[in-house]
């Protein structure tokens, strides 16, 4: 018994570190969509061009989605994990000395670069130190960290923008990366990162080309792309939206949006506590319902009479965006083997970025095109919305959610 309890003591500390790594790298991007207001101002800035700055990041985030995962199954989590907190922090740094609008694009494509390896690495730590069976709750735990640094962001980065501008608070936040890369190369070690000795699964590594076969996992990459597009959208609109079309303060609107981030993180929580029990074997449908309800929230939410309206509206498209947050990234860790779970999460994780890539600067294109009305954005983030249902319709509960099945469909090894 105390051998287990070390043990589930270690598995703790390194899924916390994981969270923190997490909620630092949603922290570092989330302050450019609050600073991109003041932003703008500096470098006079239209709202296409605020699109594209925004977008930046998610050019080199998504482009490193695969790659990451392959350096993962390849290398290790440890290594990579840190390598990439300390790359991006570099660059986040970097984002605070921006003279140009040239060079801000090319920094935050290279912080883009820098944190698109850490979703495969941090899933691929969670698949080698928890059972199988505890791994999508461990996972839906870990990725809670995305809507938490939504609260975190505003709550923090919002007072220091004011008061320190836009270049001294990437400062600091950068310099806090350096700080938190260190915390986790000193305990992602690989004898932290050892198999559990009780672990029944067995499997060989299969090869990048062998994983991309898996059906479910396209499937989820397209669920992602809609479901991403939905949340990024709003996450780097709603700033302006409510300063611009709803009439906010800055320092109002921080604290505001912190209400549905929060209220995001503990669906996400929530929701993968639910798949790992009561609703195993039923994601498909879970993942229909939630993205519906995603769509009716979104249509209330720009047609709401007032600003208490759009944030109870923001904060049930947050709930409900978390329970298909939560179903998408705890299938891949019931059916797809640990061996392989890097490649498998950068193949999600990629097209849920080039869903989050093109939604600032598609949304920011058609804002200016129609003269500052935003129907048209939240329009496209609608029918991006209904690409998710559709993915997740066709998706075989019987076949594509069961682990034995993918391991025949990887091929003739016997996975």
């Amino acid at each position: 018994m105390q051998t287990s309890s070390k043990e589930n003591n270690k598995r703790h500390l390194i899924l916390a570190l994981l969270f923190l790594g997490w909620c630092l790298s949603y922290l570092d991007r989330l302050a450019m969509n609050l600073g991109i207001v003041y932003i703008a101002k500096d470098f006079n800035l239209s709202p296409s061009v605020m699109g594209i700055v925004l977008s930046s990041f998610f050019a080199g985030y998504a482009l490193m989605q695969v790659p990451g995962g392959w350096l993962t199954d390849k290398f290790g989590s440890g290594k990579v994990v840190t390598v990439a907190i300390l790359f991006w922090s570099l660059f986040t740094v970097l984002t605070g000395m921006a003279w140009s609008l040239m060079s801000m694009i090319m920094i935050r494509f290279l912080f883009g670069l820098g944190e698109g390896a850490y979703p495969a690495a941090s899933s691929k730590a969670i698949a080698t130190v928890f059972p199988k069976k505890e791994r999508p709750g461990a996972q839906t735990i870990m990725m809670s960290s995305n809507s938490l640094g939504g609260v975190i962001a505003p709550l923090i980065a919002t007072p220091l923008l004011v008061w320190i501008g836009w270049r001294s608070l990437f400062w600091v936040i950068g310099i806090l990366g350096i700080f938190v890369a260190w915390l986790l190369w000193y305990y992602l070690k690989p004898a932290n990162l050892q198999v559990d000795s009780s672990e029944e699964e067995v499997a060989e590594k299969a090869s990048f080309k062998d994983v991309i076969r898996i059906p479910i996992t396209w499937k989820l990459a397209i669920m992602w792309f809609g479901m991403s597009t939905v949340i990024w959208g709003l996450i780097s609109w709603m700033p302006p939206y409510l300063v611009g079309a709803r009439g906010l303060d800055l320092m109002s609107m921080g604290m505001l949006t912190s209400i549905p981030a929060l209220a995001g993180a503990i669906a996400i929580v929530i929701g993968g506590q639910l798949i790992q029990s009561y609703w195993s074997g039923k994601e498909k449908s879970v993942a229909i319902i939630n993205s519906f309800l995603v769509i009716v929230c979104l249509y209330l939410l720009y047609n709401a009479p007032s600003v208490t309206f759009v944030i109870t509206f923001l904060t049930l498209c947050y709930v409900f965006h978390g329970l298909v947050f939560a179903t998408i990234f705890s299938l891949p860790h019931k059916v797809i083997s640990k061996t392989n779970i890097g490649s498998a999460i950068g193949v999600i994780n990629l097209g849920g970025m080039i869903g989050a890539f093109l939604a600032p600067m598609v949304m920011g294109y058609l804002i200016e095109i129609f003269n500052g009305s935003y129907t048209p954005a939240f329009i496209y983030l609608i029918v991006c919305a209904v690409l998710s249902i559709t993915a997740a319709a066709v998706i075989n509960s019987k076949r594509e959610l069961s682990f034995e099945d993918n391991r025949i469909i990887i091929g003739s090894k016997s996975l």
